[in-house]
């Protein structure tokens, strides 16, 4: 029988670390990089720029951005009842599993996604985004059964730069496969990318799978009345902020400016694939695949820069400072239009996006209380992010879709990290042996 590794061991570490190398690829593969381009590529070659869905004539962005918010509404609603059922039978690496699955075999179902199948494709899309997130909800709940407090910046910081890494590593061999591509099939290389995302993730994910434990040490059967524990757990986590002005503070500026950052994440290469003046497609779908690499090679500096500025300066003073800088890019990004302005613009996201990232989980780990019920309170911080997401994606999509520009749509970020910039403000100061602020 395999021996359980001891919270803060090296080895235990980068097994909880080395998920972000496995599931990562989706992120930057499906989510950022070749999906959008492939997305954007099967309306041109259609020669439509908008969707009959539901009986709704809908633009093809704001369709994407809708479906992403149905996704992640999904993911708000069922975390819940799957964290309570999870702490309650004490085997949260099951579900972590189940996510993790049913998110690489809906990657490997778009290699199937095109415009005449439009239902079956959304749904392979919603599926995809509801498995990665899902199983983050169990991954993040981790971080605090695998390190100790001031391990915790460190690691949260090596799972993310290990996450970039190998991303890029894929992205580079589907870029060589796009553009290396016979003339007339880059499409289907696409298409195999997405099959390659789905391999990727389950075979890497299996070394965190053997080393992280089970769960809790509890062993009880599923019964309708757990159903609601989930819920449950979370308004007692919610009550519980009562008496914890600087965790309840946190999260709601967590809440605001995450709002923002996930929603950049999520629509950037949709930005640029419209938005830009690029010479041609082949120029476009390099110049997208070349930005989104920069994005993710710079994010490995920024989560490390950023883990040592918390250090030197506090975690809650870095994450002002990096949002101030998500207003300025913001700016920027309303008036840019060339190549070569984009590629710039994408340097600077990715040395606050890897960052940002890492430092507010780890803030947040450090927030908690002292508790064994660490899945119920990342189960409220996912909670609060994925609505976050909703309301941001609903938002950005409305606007896309009513002015025609997602330029527009920029102007609300710039508001939004700003009040996280105001609200981070609020978060009172931490005693002198937590060192947080």
């Amino acid at each position: 029988m395999k021996q359980a590794l001891p919270k803060g061991s090296k080895k235990l570490m980068r097994a909880w670390a080395f998920y972000d190398w496995a599931n990562s690829v989706y992120s930057l593969v499906i989510a950022s990089a070749i999906f959008p381009i492939y997305y954007g590529a099967l309306f041109e070659i259609a020669g439509v720029d908008s969707v009959n869905f539901l009986g709704f004539e809908i633009p093809q962005t704001p369709f994407i951005t809708y479906v992403t918010a149905a996704a992640f509404l999904v993911v708000s609603i069922i975390t819940p009842i799957l964290s309570g059922i999870a702490d309650y039978v004490g085997n949260k690496k099951n579900f972590m599993k189940f996510f993790c699955y049913l998110g690489a075999a809906s990657c490997m179902a778009l290699y199937f996604f095109d415009l005449d199948s439009l239902y079956l494709s959304a749904t392979s899309y919603f599926l995809a985004l509801i498995g990665f997130w899902g199983s983050l909800v169990f991954y993040n709940s981790y971080l605090p059964d695998v390190a100790f407090p001031e391990q915790q910046d460190r690691l949260s910081a090596q799972g993310f730069s290990m996450g970039y890494f190998g991303s890029v590593l894929l992205l580079i061999v589907n870029l060589v496969m796009v553009l290396g591509a016979p003339e007339g099939g880059e499409m289907a290389a696409m298409k195999w990318s997405f099959v390659m995302v789905g391999i990727w993730w389950i075979v890497f994910s299996q070394y965190s799978f053997y080393h992280l434990p089970k769960g809790n040490s509890s062993s009880g059967k599923i019964h309708r009345e757990i159903l609601g524990n989930g819920y449950k757990e979370l308004r007692g986590v919610y009550r519980s902020l009562a008496t914890n002005p600087r965790l309840k503070r946190f999260l709601g500026a967590f809440f605001v400016y995450s709002m923002a950052v996930q929603t950049v994440m999520l629509v950037a290469t949709y930005f640029g694939e419209q938005e830009i003046a690029w010479g041609g497609s082949s120029e476009k779908t390099m110049g997208l695949i070349v930005s989104i690499l920069v994005i993710q090679l710079v994010a490995i500096l920024g989560a490390i820069l950023t883990a040592r500025a918390s250090k030197s300066f506090g975690n809650i003073k870095t994450l002002m400072v990096i949002n101030v800088i998500w207003v300025a890019i913001c700016v920027v990004a309303y008036f840019i239009s060339e190549p070569i302005e984009f590629y710039i613009t994408a340097g600077v996201v990715g040395l606050v996006m890897g960052g940002i990232q890492a430092l507010s989980r780890s803030t947040y780990s450090k927030f908690l209380p002292e508790t064994e019920d660490t899945t119920s309170y990342f189960s409220f911080y996912d909670v609060a992010e994925k609505i976050g997401i909703v309301i941001g994606m609903g938002i950005y999509g409305v606007i896309d879709q009513i002015t025609g520009s997602m330029r527009n749509s920029v102007i609300f970020l710039i508001l939004f990290f700003a009040v996280g910039v105001f609200l981070l403000m609020r978060v009172p100061k931490s005693t002198k042996s937590e060192e947080i602020n």
